[in-house]
């Protein structure tokens, strides 16, 4: 095992620790200095889009009594990411692991922790001309497109903006051997989740997206020619996690108490949103704990 990850991960897990006892020991201070404040938070686009991120930053200010607000910065994980490390945000909404691990590393940010979970899915036209539903594995669907796509089959949107789903969909290229940089097959949207996905359903094209932007548009028949052709609980598993800001912007204990809060939030109160209200969309992590902490920290490892 790599010993610089155990380390940095012992290191994070203690430094939560320590955050959390030291903030409740200071409860009362930290309570009746709150007043009314606001806190930044960036967040990937999926989860804003949804509703998911809007519902529960809601809820815990209500359950919990709190006079405060978030101001909330809609971006893929990697700008979401680098805008928690220098400070322009305080804590974030992500799902890329392995973008993740290399701000861990660094110190920059601390994990709060993993709270939910679904899976990416492979999108394409019914007719399936490069045979995507029949691959092994998520990696040979990407090396299906690839062909197809070379012999005039096939298009890929790419969202292209370096978001979780971006950042995934480049670990696949990878592992598949084939770089599709530079054909002409290979559209980048540079935009959202659903813009990419009505992009892709106008061109009959194949792409990569969350399976629950996808089942919340098609739901409101607004895709007319996308389906799901290829699901991969290996490589296809998609971790939501929140992270507080290292920086020095966000280094003071008003910011740690909210931080801290919104954890035992996320982990009991909201773990029942979600399971009630994005059933089939969006899963609380309780339930599978263990497997989804472990699906992260696999692709964490893995470069894209």
């Amino acid at each position: 095992m790599d010993t610089k990850y155990v380390l940095t991960m012992f290191v994070v897990t203690v430094l939560a620790l320590l955050g959390g006892f030291y903030l409740g020991y200071n409860y009362g201070r930290y309570t009746r200095d709150l007043g009314s404040i606001y806190i930044r938070v960036s967040t990937t686009t999926s989860l804003y889009q949804l509703g998911v991120l809007n519902d529960l930053l809601n809820d815990f200010i209500n359950s919990t009594g709190l006079n405060m607000k978030f101001e909330v910065l809609v971006k893929g994980s990697g700008e979401a990411l680098k805008l928690l490390a220098d400070g322009s945000t305080c804590i974030a909404f992500v799902h890329a692991p392995s973008l993740e691990l290399k701000y861990l590393m660094s110190g920059e940010v601390e994990r709060l922790t993993i709270f939910a979970y679904n899976e990416f899915v492979v999108l394409g036209p019914g007719n399936d001309p490069a045979n995507v539903s029949k691959a092994l594995n998520a990696v040979d669907a990407f090396k299906r497109i690839y062909l197809a796509g070379e012999k005039g089959l096939a298009k890929f949107v790419s969202r292209g903006d370096f978001s979780g789903t971006h950042v995934r969909e480049l670990l696949l290229w990878n592992l598949s051997g084939y770089s599709p940089e530079g054909r002409s097959w290979y559209l980048r949207s540079g935009q959202g989740m659903v813009q990419t996905l009505f992009i892709a359903d106008n061109l009959n094209a194949y792409t990569l997206s969350d399976e629950a932007t996808y089942l919340y548009l098609e739901k409101q028949g607004k895709l007319s020619n996308l389906v799901i052709l290829f699901k991969d609980p290996v490589y296809l598993i998609n971790v939501y996690s929140v992270y507080l800001s290292r920086s020095k912007p966000c280094d003071n204990p008003l910011t740690w108490y909210i931080a801290y809060k919104l954890k035992d939030y996320l982990l009991t109160r909201g773990q029942e949103l979600i399971r009630v209200r994005y059933r089939g969309l969006l899963n609380p992590v309780e339930d599978s704990k263990e497997v989804v902490f472990k699906a992260w920290e696999n692709l964490a490892r893995i470069e894209p």
